[in-house]
């Protein structure tokens, strides 16, 4: 065992620490290379710790949640992947027309409770795969809304492991973005304001969403959602369709035939095929409509 590692160990009570793990576990895409280290904290000590512990043997360290915006290489990572464990996975009411959720909640459970307590606001969120840290990190949105519309305050840890919490305005919210990776701080909690609705109405909104998406998306194959950002005045996957390529494939990657704003997995894919295809669509859409597509997608490691 490696002296960091062991100081890895030692800064963990209660969460655990696995060597040369797979990403291709913890990534939607089910691609990606091992990470040396890959930490699951329990508590926000613990992440503190080992985010400290990291800064100070300047040992590279990133946070993920679901996994649902990430491709990882087929080198992996070196260095400390960070993931939070069941103790930030709760979700209660707290007080009128509020949720308190862990930032290792998934969406789909906060809409859940929301429908459970005939509260109205999260049904876009009802099929978005990620965690509420990755959503509130990126402004996850679908079907005309975002969370920064229902979002209340966050808790944030510090890189000093002060705990603070912040509005959406401090956080710089805006398309898929937000300042909270740049300043260095971590999701340990958020908060959502919603309206007093009717259940049958609140599932109905639900199951409509649902099926769209089920005859829309190409759910049956592993994929990080929308893999490009929306350019101003124009649809991606309209964008990739206009310049022929339904259907492109490098390798086991593969613009979906369903839906062209979806790179997909086929089955076989590396990490370096799905980064060549994203790069050939950039390129061919470029060429075709002069428009720039940018990734919503986050490359991270060795590829």
């Amino acid at each position: 065992m490696s002296n960091f590692q062991q100081m890895l160990s030692q800064a963990l009570v209660s969460g655990q620490l696995w060597t040369d793990e797979p990403m291709s576990r913890h990534t939607t895409f089910r691609v990606g290379g091992p990470a040396d280290y890959y930490v699951e904290a329990q508590t926000a000590a613990e992440l503190s710790q080992v985010l400290g512990l990291c800064r100070r043997q300047e040992v590279p360290c990133y946070v993920v949640g679901n996994g649902s915006n990430l491709l990882v290489g087929d080198g992996g990572y070196r260095g400390v992947i960070l993931s939070l464990g069941k103790q930030f996975s709760g979700v209660e009411k707290a007080g009128e027309g509020k949720l308190l959720a862990g930032a290792g909640a998934l969406l789909s459970v906060v809409a859940k409770t929301a429908l459970k307590e005939s509260l109205a606001g999260m049904e876009f969120a009802s099929g978005i795969p990620g965690t509420v840290g990755g959503a509130v990190v990126m402004n996850a949105g679908a079907y005309g809304s975002e969370l920064a519309d229902v979002l209340g305050s966050v808790m944030l840890l510090d890189p000093e492991g002060e705990v603070g919490r912040f509005s959406p305005a401090q956080l710089e919210l805006g398309y898929r973005s937000s300042n909270i990776q740049a300043r260095g701080l971590v999701v340990l909690q958020a908060e959502f304001n919603l309206e007093p609705g009717e259940e049958k109405q609140i599932a109905g909104r639900m199951e409509e969403l649902a099926a769209q998406r089920r005859a829309k998306q190409p759910l049956e194959y592993p994929s990080a959602g929308s893999t490009f950002k929306r350019p101003e005045g124009y649809f991606a996957g309209r964008l990739i369709e206009e310049a022929g390529l339904r259907g492109f494939c490098v390798g086991g990657a593969q613009v979906s035939e369903k839906h062209c704003g979806f790179v997909v997995n086929r089955g076989s894919a590396t990490a370096a095929d799905l980064r060549q295809l994203f790069r050939e669509v950039q390129r061919r859409v470029r060429e075709h409509s002069g428009v720039e597509l940018e990734l919503e997608v986050k490359l991270l490691g060795d590829f």
